[in-house]
């Protein structure tokens, strides 16, 4: 019985999305627990739609036409992040979510081919990456100055 429900490869599909949605969700949580613009569910959602697109051009289209539809999702999570990055006088906002948005499509992508192992490693090494923040000091924070130790 068990056989024949993990035979349907809509199963297995199912799981992928559920993957896709904890990993990119927990970049986006990052994200979001340092008050940036993109959080929790648009990293989920850009992760889950690079794996449906990844499942989709895999299975559904002949092996020639998958590459092309992996250059399309390439091509529009950049245009999604060329939404979020701002030019404001002398400085520049929203690269790294941009960057984060990219690369998180890319772990939507691996996990969409079936490299799970892989996907994680990329999560894991995305999330240290994202919370190094020479602006907040993660490493060296300053003890606050009690108010009564002026």
């Amino acid at each position: 019985m068990l056989y024949t429900i993990l035979h349907f490869p809509e199963i297995r599909f199912a799981g992928q999305m559920i993957l896709a949605i904890l990993l990119g969700g927990l970049i986006g949580w990052q994200r979001e627990r340092w008050h940036r613009a993109a959080g929790l569910r648009t990293f989920a959602l850009v992760t889950a739609g690079a794996t449906l697109f990844t499942i989709l051009s895999r299975n559904a289209f002949g092996e020639n036409e998958s590459s092309r539809v992996a250059a399309a999702v390439v091509t529009g999570i950049g245009f999604l992040g060329a939404g979020t990055i701002l030019h404001k006088k002398d400085r520049v906002e929203g690269l790294t979510t941009a960057a984060g948005l990219w690369i998180t499509a890319a772990v939507g992508m691996v996990i969409g081919v079936g490299y799970y192992l892989l996907a994680a490693i990329a999560t894991l090494i995305i999330f240290i990456a994202l919370m190094i923040d020479p602006r907040k000091k993660l490493l060296k924070r300053k003890k606050k100055k009690k108010w009564w130790r002026l």
